[in-house]
């Protein structure tokens, strides 16, 4: 089962080159964020894989998926 529900509804989220919900007629990005700094992480993809890293001066490392906070926000 999908992670990916809407945070108006709570419906599941369509992929449509971006997450859409039929719901609510919205559009959302998934943004993630770092687990120890909470800042906005950039998105890394290679070789199909999928890796996060935290540019803040806290951090300034890879972080684990597993561990990725994540948020849908409205698009604009």
């Amino acid at each position: 089962m999908s992670e990916n529900h809407c945070p108006q509804c709570h419906n599941e989220l369509d992929w449509q080159g971006r997450y859409h919900c039929q719901h609510c007629a919205a559009d959302f990005n998934k943004i993630a964020f770092c687990p120890d700094c909470e800042a906005k992480l950039e998105k890394l993809q290679a070789c199909g894989a999928a890796n996060y890293f935290c540019h803040s001066s806290r951090c300034n490392e890879l972080k684990s998926k597993s561990r990725v906070r994540f948020e849908f926000q409205k698009s604009e």
